[in-house]
């Protein structure tokens, strides 16, 4: 195992990564369950996900986790996307 002051390469970018992309994730669910329309943060963070998880995808050529998470932005970015052209309901 490692040390307190050890870390394996790149863990430490990879973690803040993680969390500045999971906080504005977080973030961008709150605002679309206050008002369904507000999809805007969301569906830039699965835009950078998508774009960043799909170029490591391209280049490692390894599906776990790069694939995975790339695929899921995709679909997420596709579904945020349809909904910007949705009509409103009326109630």
């Amino acid at each position: 195992m490692f040390a307190a002051h050890e870390t394996p390469s790149g863990s430490v970018p990879s973690l803040a990564a993680d969390l500045l992309f999971g906080t504005v994730a977080g973030f961008g669910a709150y605002q679309i369950t206050r008002d369904p329309k507000t999809v805007w943060l969301s569906l830039i963070a699965s835009g950078a996900l998508t774009g960043i998880m799909g170029m490591r995808f391209y280049n490692s050529g390894k599906f776990m986790p790069a694939g995975l998470v790339a695929g899921a932005s995709i679909l997420m970015f596709g579904r945020l996307g349809l909904k910007l052209f949705e009509k409103p309901h009326k109630s």
